[in-house]
């Protein structure tokens, strides 16, 4: 068997396979947050196609704390009923489910907002000026995600990521770039990890030790003075102790700078980010090929592979995969006379 396709346990997860579906902005929500009939078939569709577990895209903590209008909430209890088809959905059809919780920071783009970050400082021309976050700011920001995290569970999620990339507010607080602060939240790494680690911690407080959480960082900045892999391994090892379990590695966001981006461009700071902190990662960034992903996997580069854009192309790239890898034991019965065969 292809380790791609081999299972994988994580406190009391255990994935069919190594195929993680990436969290991707969908900008379809409704009304204030709102699943709609939309999420339900888009995740289902993956959840077919023989992912092993899929991470829901970006799901605001705050009202203020979405990337835009259309983004899912979850920051209020009329929330829950929606993300429960998404949850139910996906577990009929065979993968586990995630959420990534964040909060967009300075790059929220809901125009009924104030937005909030570290420092006051613009992500670009386009984007408006922040108010820096006082006091209250950060902990009522602390606070909704813990309360997030307790919806989650309602919900019935296996599995927790919190946003800490592409230079969302987590992030916003990681980067020397963008944090500016001369408080206890800024500065030095331990102060720039300070309110990361008070919502890993608060979320701990109510999701189960037992099921993993995740966090999803930006291994680069792609600019000087901003972060590099081995400044992300050290701030995420002034946190893990609280309870983190899981690393999501990708990269960029935080200034308005394209990285180059070629197939599997990303693994290299995952391989840095496992190596320094000793936890299993999730790897990706444009791994479209089967074998790409094999080869990651064997030579114990990443413990996981995450799949984006090439899933929305395709829902059912997991079972071409293992048509590829020469592994024909997963398609559903249902697809069974349209499956690939070699022979």
């Amino acid at each position: 068997m292809s380790k791609l396709f081999a299972s994988y346990i994580i406190k009391d997860l255990e994935l069919k396979n190594r195929i993680i579906m990436a969290p991707m902005c969908m900008y379809s929500a409704g009304d204030d947050g709102k699943v709609t009939d939309w999420h339900v078939i888009h995740y289902a569709s993956r959840a077919v196609g023989g992912v092993g577990m899929i991470i829901q895209e970006a799901t605001a903590v705050e009202s203020r704390g979405r990337i835009s209008s259309r983004d899912l909430g979850i920051w209020d209890d009329s929330h829950i009923d929606g993300l429960k088809k998404i949850v139910e959905a996906v577990k009929s059809n065979g993968a586990k489910i995630g959420i990534q919780l964040g909060h967009a920071g300075r790059k929220c783009e809901a125009e009924s907002e104030k937005i909030i970050a570290p420092s006051p400082i613009a992500f670009n021309e386009e984007y408006r000026v922040p108010a820096e976050m006082t006091k209250e700011d950060i902990k009522a920001v602390v606070a909704a995600f813990k309360a997030a995290a307790q919806r989650a569970k309602q919900a019935g999620y296996d599995v927790l990521e919190i946003h800490g990339a592409h230079g969302y507010l987590i992030n916003e607080f990681l980067s020397p770039v963008t944090n500016k602060r001369t408080d206890e939240y800024g500065g030095s790494p331990e102060n720039r990890a300070r309110i990361l680690k008070e919502i890993i911690r608060a979320v701990r407080d109510v999701w189960p030790n037992e099921k993993p959480l995740m966090m999803r960082v930006t291994a680069e900045d792609y600019v000087d003075g901003g972060n590099h892999p081995d400044d992300l391994a050290e701030l995420i090892n002034l946190v893990k102790e609280y309870g983190l379990d899981l690393i999501d590695v990708s990269s960029g966001g935080v200034v308005s700078v394209a990285p180059k981006a070629f197939q599997g461009y990303q693994v290299k700071f995952a391989e840095i980010i496992k190596e320094k902190t000793v936890l299993p990662v999730v790897a990706g960034g444009l791994v479209i090929d089967p074998n790409m992903a094999e080869e990651i996997l064997q030579n114990n580069r990443a413990d996981l592979i995450f799949i984006g854009r090439a899933l929305l192309r395709n829902p059912y790239w997991p079972l071409q995969a293992d048509y590829e890898l020469s592994n024909e034991t997963n398609w559903p019965v249902q697809y069974e006379r349209g499956r690939l065969r070699k022979r």
